[in-house]
């Protein structure tokens, strides 16, 4: 009776989804949450990002004004020829709040130099229809 049943699933394992298929040598009774001994794995790489295996990189000259602009150095004669992408991000992510902070000021600005001008018309615009009357 078993047998017929196996063969059943393995005609159909190609149309169950992989997270409903038992893994090779499991039970459905066992559960591998509680075992204590350590699961060896592959490390698993993420598929974003290539793994970087320069120490370091040869930073463009963008990134040397970027790394300018953040503080991370003084001068440009101070970037050495070699730099962290580490340090890289994280003058570029320096940037882009100083950024956002200037674009919420010029916002901000705005929105009260409209409020300015509005009540100018406003007022204009009652001087004009009584000065009509």
């Amino acid at each position: 009776m078993w047998g017929r049943a196996d063969k059943a699933v393995k005609l159909l394992e190609r149309n169950i989804p992989s997270f409903l298929r038992m893994s090779r040598g499991v039970g459905p009774k066992v559960s591998r949450r509680l075992c204590s001994k350590p699961q060896e794995e592959s490390p698993v790489q993420p598929r974003g990002r290539p793994v970087l295996r320069v120490p370091g990189h040869k930073p463009t000259d963008w990134e040397k004004k970027c790394l300018l602009w953040a503080g991370h150095f003084k001068k440009p004669e101070d970037i050495p020829e070699v730099v962290s992408i580490d340090a890289i991000r994280a003058a570029q992510t320096t940037l882009r709040v100083k950024f956002s902070y200037v674009m919420i000021a010029l916002t901000i600005a705005g929105c009260i130099v409209m409020v300015i001008r509005g009540k100018q018309v406003s007022v204009n615009f009652w001087l004009a229809s009584t000065n009509a009357s």
